[in-house]
């Protein structure tokens, strides 16, 4: 839903927020900033979008609106962003499917790397292995066990073909050694949809929105693939603890935009950013949604994505994955 210029106004005011002086603001557009959050409403990617909006929207007493736009592992809203007009209006969460496992893409109708840049690097968030349960299996050493003897038998959904739930199961395929049967949807919400009824067998899904469900008893969490256990699910072991000792599939996050965008108005962003992120009264947030908030300069994000995309190639060229 467009977040309302109205509400954030008279919410900045009552919060003794000022609006921004033109020279403070020289930087960046006027008028509508909008954020891509290029999967269906529900999952982590638009949980974080409207965070974020909503606290620019305060800090720049003018509208910031979420979009959703689904399809193609994010490539779809990636691309808008893109080709939008390069003047920092136009922004995208983006994700590892976007910046570093693109080549799983024949053709896309853009360039990630050379039409996109990072503003900043969000942080990174741990995935669940889930499954639902009816399926026999308490212990991530019967999943296992099952899932040797029956190559391909069980199926995992994700966000889509290359989003980060997806590459993260193609990860632990090839630490543990069995063949799962992957299915792509629009986003991690309609697929954890179809595990809460029983239509698929498992997830390698996001904290922030598998940890609540797992707490409510709908799936049951068998492992956490991050090197340390996660403080949203305490009790449920880590993939390294339980069979492959160092195993880390972790999702991560960006704010990006156009690679077109003048550096004054990435740097602009990139520190308003920032603030939100190290914001006293949003750490309670971040550690909620399992968030590792990681930040920096965009320099910094530029780094991190290239060594990410050398990470997931590796994956993608191993397990021969191509979408069209």
């Amino acid at each position: 839903m467009p977040i309302s210029r109205r509400t954030f106004h008279a919410s900045a005011l009552a919060a003794g927020v000022l609006p921004l002086t033109p020279s403070l603001a020289a930087d960046l557009p006027a008028g509508t900033i909008r954020i891509i959050a290029p999967f269906v409403p529900g999952g982590t990617a638009d949980v974080l979008a409207r965070v974020i909006a909503q606290r620019l929207a305060k800090k720049y007493d003018q509208s910031v609106i979420v979009e959703n736009k689904p399809g193609m592992g994010g490539n779809i809203g990636a691309g808008l962003a893109a080709t939008a007009k390069p003047d920092g209006s136009t922004l995208l969460l983006g994700t590892v499917g976007i910046h570093s496992a693109y080549s799983v893409y024949s053709t896309l109708p853009y360039d990630p790397e050379k039409d996109l840049q990072p503003v900043i690097i969000l942080g990174g968030v741990p995935c669940v292995v889930a499954v639902h349960p009816s399926r026999p299996f308490r212990t991530l050493d019967e999943l296992l066990a099952h899932a040797r003897k029956n190559p391909g038998a069980l199926n995992f959904g994700s966000a889509g073909t290359g989003s980060s739930t997806h590459m993260v199961g193609e990860l632990f395929q090839q630490a543990t050694g069995v063949q799962l049967t992957h299915v792509p949807y629009k986003g991690s919400a309609a697929a954890m949809n179809d595990l809460m009824g029983g239509q698929i067998d498992m997830m390698f899904e996001l904290i922030t929105t598998a940890g609540p469900i797992v707490h409510a008893g709908k799936i049951r969490g068998l492992a956490v693939t991050s090197k340390a256990r996660s403080a949203v699910l305490p009790d449920i072991p880590t993939v390294s603890e339980l069979a492959v000792p160092g195993f880390d599939g972790t999702g991560w996050f960006t704010v990006a935009t156009s690679a077109a965008v003048p550096a004054p108005v990435v740097a602009r962003l990139n520190r308003d950013i920032q603030d939100v992120l190290k914001a006293d009264d949003l750490q309670e947030t971040w550690i909620k949604l399992a968030l590792s908030v990681i930040g920096g300069s965009p320099d910094d994000g530029r780094r991190f994505v290239a060594a990410e995309t050398v990470k997931w190639k590796k994956v993608i060229e191993q397990a021969h994955i191509r979408a069209e």
